[in-house]
């Protein structure tokens, strides 16, 4: 029987695959870990506070369940990477070395790690990025994205390693709050929309991005996990497209079912990032090789965010 550790478990994507993985192997099966204690009680089953650089810390958790398989989530986000460029490239990176070495060490089956569209940086292709391009990034966050896929790739070559990854672009999802992301704004721009009528969005309205509902984003993850290992041509890290938008955009999309909503543009440091980043991503290999396929538009996306913070605001009003 499998046993799943899940690192940074309490981000946007550990939320929701925390649940998934759970259906899936059952409550006792996946330990749960993040290096903050929840708010409220998140989870069923196994939580644990774990400092992914804390390597006797992680070799004596993943002794103890007896894991066979690791989702590591840990990691600091673009924007917020920006404040603080020395802890980010550690967690980022020391903590990814640490996960590959103890798997390699006690021979767990399954590493999961995610990468990122900030991998691309401002010379790649902007519209349909290809799978293999220059990438070149220009922030602390894609730069250990690109290191963390080719040290990945390291494992999977040198020591035979099952090792998997996705390119994620910016996720949107309702259940996890927003995380220090670039994108975070599409996340944030749902909850000012029900809360106050109005968003101060630190974007340029016209900057387009590519975006994912986040249950989309975790089929993807476990699509990719369950596909067989002689099937996968990418060894780094697979392209990942759903949605491409503007702000504007999904303001308009936002409107149709909240006529008075508005969006006031105030771009930020952010911008920058934002405009290193491509437009749109080519993900043929993902649909190639494992039949990946998205299933959400942004109207889609756009009616059950808003259907579901609707729902956590009446309980939120009634308690």
């Amino acid at each position: 029987m499998e046993r799943i550790l899940i690192t940074g478990a309490l981000g946007q994507l550990g939320t929701e695959l925390v649940i998934e993985l759970q259906n899936i192997y059952g409550v006792n099966h996946v330990i749960v870990s993040d290096i903050h204690q929840p708010l409220h009680n998140h989870f069923d089953g196994v939580f644990l506070t774990l400092d992914v650089l804390d390597k006797p810390g992680l070799k004596e958790v993943i002794s103890k369940y007896r894991v066979t398989q690791i989702y590591h989530l840990a990691a600091i986000l673009s924007a917020n990477a920006e404040k603080t460029p020395d802890l980010a490239w550690r967690i980022n990176m020391d903590g990814l070395i640490n996960i590959l070495e103890l798997s390699r060490e006690v021979g767990i089956k399954k590493v999961y790690w995610p990468s990122s569209i900030a991998v691309f940086g401002p010379d790649a292709p902007k519209d349909q990025t290809p799978q293999h391009t220059i990438m070149n990034p220009n922030t602390i966050y894609g730069i250990s994205k690109v290191a963390g896929e080719n040290l990945c790739s390291y494992y999977i070559e040198r020591y035979g390693m099952d090792v998997r990854s996705l390119r994620y672009p910016g996720l949107i999802g309702h259940r996890g709050l927003p995380g220090g992301g670039t994108t975070d704004y599409a996340v944030e721009i749902y909850h000012e929309a029900l809360r106050n009528g109005k968003f101060t969005c630190p974007l340029d309205k016209h900057a387009r991005l590519p975006m994912m509902f986040m249950p989309d984003a975790v089929r993807a993850t476990l699509e990719l996990m369950e596909a067989e290992r002689s099937a996968l041509t990418v060894r780094t890290s697979y392209n990942l497209a759903g949605i491409s938008f503007t702000p504007e955009e999904i303001t308009k999309s936002i409107q149709k079912s909240i006529p008075y909503f508005q969006t006031d543009y105030q771009p930020d440091f952010r911008q920058k990032i934002a405009a290193s980043w491509p437009n749109s991503i080519d993900d043929s290999a993902a649909r190639n090789d494992w039949k990946w396929k998205v299933a959400y538009d942004l109207d889609g996306m756009t009616k059950e965010m808003i259907s579901h913070l609707k729902v956590k605001k009446q309980a939120i009003n009634v308690c």
